[in-house]
Formats: structure tokens, C-alpha cells, sequence
């Protein structure tokens, strides 16, 4: 016997609807349905007034049938608790195909036409409704920006309950109803997040109410949790930390049993009362426990699994095939639409009784409007999903943190520490507002970002040992977020910023692309929201990459990749950004402006390990706001034009540039030399494609338009000319980066299988300047020569040249 034909309606048992309640919410449903299904097949005759033609259907019919009653069912549940309780709720839909049942319900609420005045509760308006929707100019099909109260659209599966829990961080009055479908549930990044219980402050932070929505079905397989007995389904979940209750509706339909519905519904308000009790227990169980000076107990938090057929109320087959309660019902249940579908869908239009739901003209009939909550009760105006209560940060002066020098290229610093102290003085700063976090997979300390610890622990909530508190700085009330999992921080943060709050991403570079999709979809977000006005600007994503590629010698080929900026700059220019600050000082200059930054996703590149300092502060903040600029202490060519002009990007690319440009005018003492240092990857497009990107005139001005330009890059080399491939003498410019040559060795070896050393970019200019090929050949070969013993030398002692080890700039 299947798990979903043995087992109860309900694990609560008391009756929290009276009869007349009940009924309403039960057409609120149907209403909801039937607005759904009219979105996804209806063009015209939107209440039925005249018999259903082919015409009045869609010429193409796309959208998700099978997740959408449920998600349904659970939205006119969750506004009878908000009014009862007077919560502030936010829901987030893991099955985002569900998107027609969140336009049917914020619609309904009538939060849909505040924010679009012409899509009214009318007739009329909902006709526009319908046809708009999977629509060309319309609105898309998922749960995506376009639709009020929204902050998780839910197309790519894999982020319903990080964000939810990334949601209720630090939003102690937000209740987050976070919707798990179980096709989502057989995700890595879901199943991880089941843990971010073990992060949730029980006074401090927001109620998290997981459900997890069992229809059985994924696109066209069983799914594995709905095979699950009930037993194991409940160990599973008990294991996780959670107390699960159960919502539960057989195999039987409504056209065959409409009295089962109303044992459904009392199920469902019954656990969601049930399940609000427990979590206010929790809060005043966690709250005496701080007031007695005692550790909080870890909570067993409440969840809902909640068990319906998958397309529900909808047609139980078509041309004799199987649909409710099967996988068929997943999308359109039927799409060709012979004169019997044009039929059947009118049958099952009807079969909401629609006459019953709206009035003449079209409104939803009043008092069943009155069940949803008023005002910015309603989920779809929920303010802190449209980042109307999201606050500026409060920023201490970071000039103060300038790491002081004697002269450019001769002392070192780490650059990560000297931001890791700004950070802890940020978040020093932002404690009353409790709005900024930082997150990442276990790496903070050995990011450098050590010093936040003296103001902040690591959130835990899981068992505690004698040393925890002394050497790991684990802390219940902490602000720093550590899970070793990217994709939970991804959310987690993403989520925070969704919501208004502030953050910062630390990780290794190479497994920074663990989360590519997740960063895509968070830049479309961002793309798309930035054009929709009851939007309001939100804090930016911010990223810091580091133990990069030119400092992962130790751990070897497996962790050398800085491709994430690749995969960056295929976004739109209006939302991302990409900084390679050289040394702290620029660092800490890029670390302000990318907090106090809106609607953007930083990328920030820097160095952990000791490395030589160039800029000023004063320098530094104005080469930053220049983006890039001609060092002019490394360059001699202010009495002339350069023969050459040697560019970087990239903390290490920097350094070897400049020990390439010292052996070169240690042995061309007139050749003409003009430095270059990139620190806004963006200026290098043309204006015209990026807001930071330089006009022809400025570039044409740093970078020549007739001289060679050797440009020594971060990362894959082939990125250099794809941003600068419509510049004045593109064909000038040499880029050398990383390709793809790495292995367990020695720093400077690093860059010598990636022929981005000091040798080979002297090798290149003596190449490339047309006096030096007649006149370099004893030069070039003394270098070529010096790759050779490099080589030797590693192989015998382990370690670089002293001469290289050890430079310094000399001038």
C-alpha cells in the first residue's frame, strides 16, 4: 500500500473553522484555482459569459498546472492566520512554476492592482489578467519579480528554505512561510539547507515555518519523498531538528467527495495554528533563558508536510490518460485544443462555479474579499519583500584603517586582514540596527577577516564543547555565518538583501562557482527589478574572492580557477561590477564604496597572503574613482611618448608587472615605459556598454592607439580582449593570464607555467618594441636563461629564487 492511502488527515486534532468560515475560505480557494487556470488558457471570455470557442483560448499555452492548487490551498490559509494573529508574513513558493496561483492571490488581496491600476478586479481587468500572462510583452510564468510580495522566484529549484531563513534573520516580527515542493526537495542545495534551523535565533530572528508540499510527481517521475512511509519520513525530519506535523488528503477528488475538503481545510488551519503556538512557546521558552543568563536550548521547530494529489481539482483525466494526481497535470494538462479539450476546459472552468465567486461586473464578491488581510497586512505588500524598509549602512571613516608605508613596493601587508579590521568596525557600527552579516563556508579566519570575532561569534545553535567559546568563537547571538556549504550562504545572503539588510561573501576563488546559478539568477532578479518602480533599490551582493589562483600553489591544480569573473561580465552592465584592487589601501577604499553600493553584484579580488603596498590612502581613493590610471613612480615617460605601455589587473599580475618593468629598465635604461594599473575591471569597456566604462577619447589616451600594450590579467587572458575588442588599437594589446597550467609547487612557479612572470613579460616587450628585436637578443636570452634556473632551483630546494622571493621596487 502506497504511503499516501494509510495515512491521517491531520496530526492535530481540534476544529478551528466554524462551517461558515470554512465555506468562504473553501470558494477563496476555488477562486484562486479558477483565476489560475483562466491565466494559463484563457485570451478572452474570461468569466465565461458566452460558451467557451477555440478563439478565446491562447494560440500558445504555457505555465505550470500541478504545484498551483497547492500552493493555493496553503495562501488562504496563511491570510486567515495573519488576521487572526495580526502577523507579518512573507511566502516564499520553492515550486515557482506556481506562478499563476501567486498573481490569483495578490489579485485577489487586490495588492495586484495597486501596483497595476489597470489590471483591476473588474472584468475587464481580469481578461488583462489572463492574457498577460506567459504572454509576449506580458508577465513570465514563474513567481518572478513582477509579482507583489515576491523575493524567490523558484524556476531553478534548490532555495526556497535558505532564503526563507535568510529572510527571517534579524526580522524577529516576520513570520516566513517557506514552501518546499518535493521535486525541489531532491536538491543538493535543499537538502543542506534543512540545517539553517541550527542559525535561527529564537528571540532575535523571525519565525521559519518550512512546508514541505508532497503532490508526488516531478515533470514525469514519482518523486522519492512521496514514496517515503510515514515512519521514515518522520525520522528523516526529526533527525534535522525539526517536529513534523502532518496535512494530509487521500486519493479522492471533489467532484466525488466535496465533504473531504472541508476535512482538509480544518486540517490545515488546525496545524497552522498549532504549529504558531509552538513557535511563540519557543520564543518565550528562549526568552527566559536569556533572562536567567542560560544557554538557549536548541529548539525542535515545527514544520508542516503537507500530502495532496498533484493538479489538484482539476481534470481527472484526458483522452483516457491519467492527470490528477499524476505527473501529466505537472504543466498543461492539455494542450491541443480540439473542440472536446475547448470542452473540457470549459467543464472544468465551471466547475468552480464562478457565477458564485465574482459579481456582474467582475469583482470578487465582497465577502469572500474579506477574508484577506488590509493594507501592508496583505502578503503582496509586504514591505520588507520590496526593500521599502531597508536602511543605509552606517560606515566608520575607512582612511583611518591606511596601511602607512616609506616607499611604493618595498613593505607588505595583508590586505584581507586590514579589511577584516574595517569589517568588524562596520559591524561594531550596525549593531543597534542589527543589518549587516557576514557569511561564508568556514573560511572567514582563514580569510583573514580574524578581527570581526572581537565584536561578533559565529552563529550555532548546535551542541556546545568546553572550548568552543574560547578558541572558536561560537556564539548563539553571533553575526557571522559559517555552514560549509556555498549555496546555503548564497541564499542566506541573498535573502538578506532581498529583505534590506546588509552583508559580505568571503570564499575561495575557485569554489566561488559552486553558486554560479544561483548568482545568475539573483543578477536577473536584480536586472529586472531595477525597472520596476514599487521596487525600491536594494543593498548590493557583495563578494570577496581570495586564496586566488596566483596563491594556491600549496593546494594545487584543483583550487586555481578565476573564472567566476568570466561568468560575471556576461550580465547586464547596469547590476554587476568587478574590482582587482592591488593592495590593502585600494582594498579598503573599494570595501566603502561596494557597502554603501545599491543594486549591484560586487566582485572584489584580493590577496590574504603577506604582499607588497603601492598606494596612499589619498592615492588609492583616487585611482578607485578613476577605475584605473598611470602610476606615475613606476613609469618614465613624462618628458615623452611611452615605446610601451605595461598594464595590470590583479594583486599579483601587479607585482610581476612591475618586476618585469624594473629588469627592463635595469637593462633599456631610455626605453619608455608607461605603467598602467586597473582596479575597475569595467572601465576597460567603452562607455557605451558599462556606466564605468571609459570614453574612447580617455582610453585611447592611457593606452595609446599605435604602441604595443602588454597587459598582465588575473584572470583567463581571453576576458581582456573581449572587453576591449572594440577599442582603438585592440590589435596592440597582449594579454596574458591564467591558462589553465597549474599544479603543487612554488608561488612564482605559479606564474611561470602561466607565462605571466616578470621573464616572460620582459621576453614579450623585447618581442613587441621594434628597436628592442634588433637590439634585445643578448637581454631576451639572459632572461630565458633565468626561467631555466628557476626551474632548477625549485626542483632541488622547494622554494623560489631569493632574488625573486625577496624583490623589492627599486626606484
Amino acid at each position: 500500500m502506497l504511503p499516501s492511502q494509510q495515512q491521517s488527515r491531520c496530526t492535530v486534532a481540534q476544529q478551528t473553522l466554524s462551517q461558515d468560515l470554512l465555506e468562504k475560505m473553501h470558494k477563496y480557494w476555488m477562486a484562486a484555482n479558477y483565476l489560475s487556470v483562466g491565466q494559463i488558457y484563457l485570451l478572452d471570455n474570461p468569466l465565461l459569459r458566452q460558451p467557451l470557442k477555440r478563439e478565446h483560448v491562447k494560440p500558445r499555452l504555457l505555465g505550470h498546472w500541478g504545484t498551483t492548487p497547492g500552493l493555493n490551498f496553503i495562501y488562504v490559509h496563511a491570510n486567515r492566520l495573519i488576521k487572526d494573529r495580526d502577523l507579518n508574513m512573507i511566502y516564499i513558493t520553492g515550486p515557482g512554476h506556481g506562478g499563476p496561483g501567486l498573481v490569483a492571490n495578490t489579485w485577489l488581496e487586490g495588492s495586484y492592482e495597486e501596483f497595476y491600476p489597470s489590471i483591476d478586479r473588474s472584468e475587464a481587468g481580469m481578461q488583462r489578467l489572463f492574457k498577460q500572462f506567459s504572454f509576449p510583452r506580458g508577465i513570465p510564468s514563474h513567481v518572478a519579480p513582477e509579482t507583489p510580495g515576491s523575493m524567490h522566484e523558484g524556476g531553478e529549484l534548490g532555495y526556497a528554505l535558505s532564503h526563507a531563513f535568510g529572510a527571517a534573520f534579524d526580522h524577529p516580527d516576520q513570520v516566513v512561510l517557506g514552501v518546499v515542493g518535493d521535486g525541489e526537495a531532491e536538491t543538493g542545495p535543499l537538502a543542506t539547507s534543512w540545517h539553517s534551523n541550527k542559525y535561527l535565533h529564537p528571540v532575535n530572528d523571525g519565525f521559519v515555518l518550512p512546508i514541505l508540499h508532497l503532490n508526488g510527481y516531478k515533470i514525469a517521475n514519482p518523486t522519492l519523498l512521496a514514496r517515503l512511509s510515514k515512519d521514515e519520513l518522520t525520522k528523516l525530519f526529526e533527525g534535522y531538528g525539526y517536529k513534523p506535523h502532518y496535512v494530509e488528503l487521500k486519493q479522492e477528488t471533489f467532484n466525488e467527495r466535496p465533504e473531504s475538503f472541508n476535512e482538509i481545510h480544518q486540517a490545515m488551519a488546525n496545524t497552522l495554528d498549532a504549529c504558531l503556538d509552538e513557535l511563540q512557546a519557543i520564543r518565550q521558552r528562549a526568552k527566559a533563558e536569556m533572562d536567567a543568563g542560560t544557554p538557549i536550548t536548541r529548539p525542535r521547530w515545527p514544520m508542516i508536510i503537507m500530502r495532496t494529489p498533484k493538479g489538484w481539482t482539476g481534470p481527472k483525466s484526458i483522452d483516457g490518460k491519467k492527470v490528477e494526481d499524476y505527473w501529466r497535470s505537472h504543466q498543461v494538462p492539455f494542450s491541443d485544443m480540439t473542440p472536446e479539450h475547448v470542452a473540457a476546459l470549459e467543464t472544468w472552468l465551471k466547475s468552480y462555479r464562478p457565477d458564485e465567486l465574482f459579481d456582474g461586473a467582475g469583482a470578487f464578491r465582497a465577502e469572500l474579499a474579506d477574508l484577506a488581510p488590509h493594507g501592508i497586512k496583505r502578503m503582496g505588500c509586504n514591505p520588507v519583500v520590496h526593500g521599502q524598509t531597508s536602511k543605509d549602512l552606517r560606515m566608520p571613516d575607512f582612511r583611518k584603517y591606511e596601511v602607512k608605508f616609506k616607499k611604493p613596493g618595498t613593505e607588505q601587508a595583508e590586505a584581507t586582514r586590514e579589511m577584516g579590521k574595517f569589517l568588524r568596525d562596520v559591524m561594531k557600527e550596525n549593531e543597534a540596527e542589527k543589518n549587516f552579516r557576514i557569511f561564508g563556508p568556514d573560511e572567514t579566519a582563514s580569510n583573514r577577516w580574524n578581527n570581526v570575532f572581537e565584536v561578533s561569534g559565529k552563529t550555532w545553535f548546535a551542541d556546545y564543547f568546553a572550548e568552543d567559546k574560547t578558541n572558536d568563537y561560537l556564539a548563539q547571538d553571533g553575526r557571522v555565518m559559517e555552514i560549509l556549504s556555498e549555496h546555503t550562504c548564497q541564499g542566506w545572503l541573498e535573502a538578506y538583501n532581498l529583505t534590506g539588510r546588509h552583508g559580505f561573501f568571503s570564499c575561495y576563488e575557485a569554489f566561488i562557482h559552486v553558486i554560479d546559478s544561483m548568482f545568475n539568477q539573483h543578477a536577473k532578479w536584480l536586472k529586472t527589478t531595477r525597472h520596476i518602480n514599487w521596487r525600491k533599490p536594494l543593498p548590493s551582493l557583495n563578494y570577496l574572492l581570495t586564496s586566488h589562483v596566483w596563491r594556491q600553489d600549496h593546494n594545487g591544480f584543483s583550487h586555481q580557477d578565476p573564472g567566476f569573473i568570466d561568468h560575471v561580465v556576461n550580465k547586464k552592465a547596469e547590476v554587476i561590477r568587478v574590482y582587482l584592487p592591488p593592495d590593502a589601501n585600494t582594498l579598503l577604499s573599494v570595501t566603502d564604496h561596494v557597502l554603501r553600493s545599491r543594486h549591484y553584484v560586487n566582485v572584489v579580488v584580493a590577496g590574504k597572503q603577506p604582499a607588497l603596498q603601492y598606494l596612499t590612502m589619498d592615492e588609492a581613493i583616487k585611482h578607485c574613482t578613476k577605475g584605473l590610471g598611470i602610476w606615475d613612480w613606476a613609469s618614465n615617460d613624462q618628458d615623452g611618448e611611452p615605446d610601451v605601455v605595461i598594464a595590470c589587473a590583479g594583486e599579483i599580475p601587479t607585482m610581476e608587472a612591475l618586476a618585469a618593468t624594473d629588469l627592463l629598465r635595469q637593462h633599456f635604461p631610455d626605453l619608455k615605459i608607461r605603467f598602467v594599473n586597473v582596479v575597475d575591471l569595467m572601465t576597460l569597456q567603452p562607455e557605451e556598454e558599462h556606466p564605468h566604462g571609459l570614453s574612447d577619447r580617455e582610453f585611447d589616451a592611457i593606452f595609446t592607439t599605435d604602441k604595443p600594450v602588454l597587459f598582465a590579467f588575473h584572470g583567463y587572458p581571453w576576458l581582456i580582449h573581449r572587453l576591449t575588442y572594440r577599442r582603438n588599437g585592440h590589435d596592440n594589446i597582449h594579454a596574458r593570464g591564467y591558462i589553465e597550467e597549474g599544479s603543487t609547487s612554488t608561488p612564482f612557479d605559479m606564474v611561470v607555467v602561466n607565462q605571466l612572470d616578470r621573464f616572460n613579460l620582459a621576453i614579450d616587450v623585447i618581442d613587441r618594441v621594434p628597436r628592442l628585436q634588433k637590439i634585445g637578443a643578448h637581454v631576451r636570452q639572459k632572461f630565458t636563461d633565468k626561467l631555466v634556473e628557476h626551474e632548477q632551483y625549485i626542483a632541488e630546494y622547494g622554494d623560489d629564487l631569493p632574488e625573486v622571493k625577496n624583490w623589492k621596487w627599486p626606484y
